[in-house]
Order: structure tokens, then sequence, then C-alpha cells
């Protein structure tokens, strides 16, 4: 009898077995392959024609149209033209200066904002976090942050490309949720051995918060990268434009830009635009794949347990 019960038990978990526990059928396996394959050659195959492209002779791009999916001819032309003039040499480094330095800052401060607004009793938390909120619903408006830019005199100074959007009140409220996380009894502990707030901070809750602050940090290093308007807005001297901006002038004004680039009006005529433009994007995209892989590992946890609250 207990033979019979043990080969029936199987089969009654399985009929007890919730739907989305059962393993998936080969048409839905080959389904998803077929779904994650399509999305691979989605990301890969644009950025393969940039990078073909970039490194073609310009006969062929001019043949084909304007791409190329594989260079007859593996040139840096194209490359050796951007950097001819200086001023992408430069907007490197300005974009890097910004991306650094804003980064740090905007940690530091989200950071110690988060970490004061996630502790109980802290005098005006409630209507700070209130204010902080009602930013991230309605922000101001580019107007009033140009007006409030000119009369700070920041115009024209690379403080304009960071400080106006030094705490981002998404990042703050995914850092305060982590840290409220953190269960109370360490904080306890800590304050009983003698321990000060700024003490417990560094000590404590930043090496439990590892994950968080990788992902917010990837975030702000991401905007402040890709940022190309603030320079617009802020600035009148292309001496601080960063890349991206720089960018943005090559595939809007790939002919005129040419010219100021190089110098040479002879000389960038034997050139096609669209290597021009696929090299200068590259150029701005190359320093964020070498940085994300080494951040990755850390993107999904730091999410979710920063997002959600245990």
């Amino acid at each position: 009898m207990s033979d019979v019960l043990d080969m029936d038990r199987p089969t009654a978990e399985r009929a007890e077995r919730p739907a989305w526990k059962e393993k998936p059928k080969p048409v839905t396996r080959a389904g998803k392959g077929v779904v994650l394959v399509v999305t691979v050659l989605t990301v890969i195959v644009p950025f393969w024609v940039v990078l073909a492209t970039s490194l073609s002779p310009d006969s062929q791009v001019i043949a084909n149209g304007g791409y190329a999916l594989w260079p007859e001819r593996w040139t840096t032309h194209a490359y050796d033209l951007v950097f001819s003039g200086g001023q992408i040499t430069r907007a490197v480094g300005v974009s890097a200066l910004v991306t650094v330095v804003g980064t740090a800052a905007s940690l530091a401060c989200t950071i110690l904002l988060a970490y004061a607004l996630a502790r109980p009793g802290v005098t005006g938390g409630k209507p700070i976090m209130l204010l902080i909120l009602f930013t991230f619903l309605f922000p101001a408006g580019m107007i009033p942050s140009f007006l409030v830019v000119n009369g700070m005199g920041l115009r024209n100074t690379y403080w304009a490309l960071f400080l106006p959007v030094l705490v981002s009140a998404f990042n703050l409220v995914v850092m305060r949720g982590f840290f409220q996380g953190i269960p109370q009894e360490l904080f306890e502990s800590a304050k009983i051995d003698g321990a000060g707030e700024l003490r417990i901070l560094f000590t404590i809750v930043l090496p439990l918060s590892k994950a968080v602050v990788a992902v917010v940090g990837l975030f702000y290093a991401v905007g402040y990268w890709n940022d190309f308007f603030r320079a617009v807005l802020y600035t009148d001297q292309a001496t601080m434009w960063p890349l991206q901006t720089w960018m943005r002038t090559y595939v809007v004004q790939s002919q005129q830009s040419l010219i100021n680039v190089a110098g040479n009006v002879n000389e960038q005529i034997q050139f096609a635009p669209q290597t021009v433009n696929m090299a200068v994007v590259m150029i701005a995209t190359v320093p964020i794949l070498c940085v994300y892989p080494f951040i990755q590992r850390y993107f999904a946890k730091g999410v979710l347990t920063g997002a959600v609250k245990s």
C-alpha cells in the first residue's frame, strides 16, 4: 500500500504545482531563444554598422549610400580628421572632467541627504522629502532654470554643467529606500558603542550599500557623459563644449563642422561626412562601454533593493 502511495505522490505533486513552476515546453523555449537572438541582433548590428562605417574608405561609404557593413580596406582617416583640429580632444577632456567631478559631487550630496532623510526623527525630514518629490513631479522648466543659473553668475563656467542637476530626486528616493531597509539594530548597537552619525554612515551604512551606490553612480555618470543641452544653454564658448555637444554639431551640420574641425576646405572635401559622424559616435560610446561591465553585476541588485523597502 505504501508503494502505491509513493508511486502516486509525484503525480499528485505535479497536479498541485502552479503553472508558472512547470518546465517550459520546447515551443516556448524555442520562442524565447528567437526573441533573445532578435534582441541581441537589434543591439549588435547597428553598433557594428557604426564601427564599420567609421573604419571604411570613403569611396565604399559613398557607393553604399552612407554606410558599410564590412570595410573593404580598414582605415582610421575619419578618426585622424576628428582629432586633427584639437577640439574633439579638448571636448573629451571636458566631458571627462564634468563626469568625474559631477558624479563625485552628486554621489556625496545624494548619500548625505538620503541618509539624513532615512533616519527617524529628523527635524523637518517629512516636509523636505515632500518638497523633493514635488520637484520630481513638477520640474521647474528650462527658462526658470536658465534665469537661476544666470542670476547666480554660473553662465560660461564649468559649474553650470553639473550644479543645476547635482541631486536627482529619483536617485535620492532609491538610495533613501535602501538606507531605510538596513536593520535598525545596527544603528542602535553603534550608538551604544559611542559612534556618531557620520561614523555610522562611513563605517556601517556605506559598506553595506556598495550595490546601490554603484548603480546610482552609474546613473549620474551616464547622465553627465551623455548630456549636451546644458552646454548649449549655459555656455557661449565652443571651447567649453563637451563631447556630446560636438557630436550633435557633427550630426546636424556635418559638412560645416568638418570645415571647422579640419581647418582645411580642400582636405575635408575628400572625406565622406558619414565616416566622421560614425567616428564621433564611437568616441562618445566607447568610454561608457568600458565602464559598464564593471558595474553591471550591481545593477539589478542595487535598483531592486533600493526601490523595494523590506
